[in-house]
């Protein structure tokens, strides 16, 4: 590939190594990653990511798409990574409760859009997130226990194929590739647009409650005996928390598609407990969800894991509070069920998620030391959980130490293979976490 090459092929900006501006347009959102792809490219619209298909098959290369640059995994070596910030149309049709989406879209304009006809899409916890990113993984978010995944409400992609031919992909016109596309990852076509179902939400209510790192135990007792009990219009998700240079604290994040009354009576068990330095719940526009956890926008050198547990108990709250989490930053429980984990759920490769709660540890990397120590700890009290550790994960929340079949069963698994060899057999492109091994 040269220089020349790839510029007459792609209308778009092309940077190669060496050139002012490409370790930035290369760079993902976890800081902790190194990605060493040959070009970025940032595609002006749907063609040009078709004529960089084109080029990339006929030059025997390997096409990455990293819409927002969350989820990545540094497999990236020698491929050409595309960026769809362009591809940035938003069609809200409130009547039929439809939006369709570009490639380059965040969670936050779509719920802009939504919310000013009364709905919601089935977003997650951060708003910077591309939409088109967290469907191909499943999507996990706020309302997963009402609704399920991201994937199980679209009603079609428009794709470009390993030829560089443009096509629209529903259940009814290509059930495989439509399957594999909702959970399955970025294998298999380059998605330009995602068409989806919006959901009413007249009423939201949620925030978050902090108190000191003293009131964790009683802060899991709460969150278990809420959770146990919570219909599937309430998420409740708890942290312990050792920001640096900042004392431990515990909180909890809860958000509840519905009138704010009842949301407060469903957390009036945390009401009990004191001490609470802050308390920020609230009624809620879907436009401000962002603001119950403010995740970072901005790249971090996060070092994340995340398991799937089968139960709470006494054993796995003490196993948490057991010891402080440092060097970790946070400690996550999020209760699932609901949608998930009913028969039937998850039509596409996600599947059913028959475990409750998913254990989300999260670190900052701070120097080789630090990034070795953050490791430790993760792997110290996953292992301290013992059997309560499905070892499923979710694809959408993979890290580095992670394989796609991680993720699935082995007959989905066998199943996205397929599509792959049947699809994209010369390996036109590549998720962040590859189906094919």
């Amino acid at each position: 590939m040269t220089n020349s090459e790839l510029r007459t092929a792609v209308r778009g900006p092309v940077l190669l190594p060496g050139e002012e501006g490409f370790e930035q347009a290369a760079r993902p959102w976890s800081l902790t990653v190194a990605q060493p792809v040959a070009a970025v490219v940032e595609a002006l619209d749907a063609d040009d990511v078709a004529a960089l298909v084109r080029y990339a098959r006929g030059a025997g290369l390997t096409v990455s798409a990293q819409p927002s640059g969350h989820g990545a995994s540094g497999d990236v070596e020698g491929v050409i990574l595309l960026r769809t910030g362009r591809l940035d149309e938003v069609e809200v049709h409130p009547g039929e409760r439809i939006v369709r989406a570009g490639a380059g879209v965040k969670w936050e304009r779509v719920q802009a859009e939504a919310s000013r006809h009364g709905l919601t899409g089935l977003t997650g916890s951060a708003p910077g997130v591309s939409v088109t990113g967290y469907t191909l993984g499943g999507g996990l978010g706020w309302f997963a226990r009402r609704y399920g995944f991201a994937a199980d409400s679209v009603r079609a992609f428009d794709v470009v194929d390993a030829d560089g031919g443009r096509a629209r992909v529903t259940a009814g016109s290509d059930p495989d590739l439509f399957w594999a596309l909702c959970g399955g990852g970025g294998d298999f076509a380059l998605v330009t647009a995602v068409e989806f179902d919006l959901y009413p939400a007249p009423a939201v209510y949620g925030g978050r409650i902090v108190w000191p790192g003293d009131r964790a135990a009683d802060v899991l007792a709460a969150f278990g005996d809420v959770t146990a009990s919570a219909p599937p219009e309430l998420s409740v998700w708890t942290s312990l928390v050792r920001l640096p240079d900042a004392p431990p604290m515990v909180a909890v994040d809860a958000v509840h598609l519905g009138e704010a009354e009842e949301g407060r009576e469903l957390l009036a068990a945390f009401d009990k407990i004191d001490g609470v330095l802050r308390d920020s719940r609230d009624a809620l526009a879907v436009a401000d969800l962002g603001q119950v956890t403010a995740e970072p926008v901005d790249p971090v050198p996060v070092l994340a894991r995340t398991e799937l547990l089968t139960g709470l108990d006494d054993e796995v709250s003490g196993a948490l509070l057991a010891a402080p989490i440092d060097p970790l930053v946070g400690v996550q429980l999020r209760h699932l069920g609901g949608a998930l984990a009913r028969a039937g759920a998850g039509a596409g490769p996600s599947g059913p998620v028959a475990e409750p709660y998913l254990l989300y540890l999260f670190g900052l990397s701070l120097g080789p030391e630090v990034a070795a120590g953050v490791k430790a700890r993760q792997e110290e009290l996953v292992r301290s959980l013992g059997e309560r550790v499905s070892g499923r994960k979710p694809y959408t929340f993979l890290s580095r130490a992670d394989s796609a079949a991680a993720a699935f069963t082995a007959p989905v698994l066998a199943r996205l293979r397929e599509v792959k060899r049947a699809r994209d057999p010369h390996n036109v492109f590549r998720a962040n976490y590859s189906v094919a091994g």
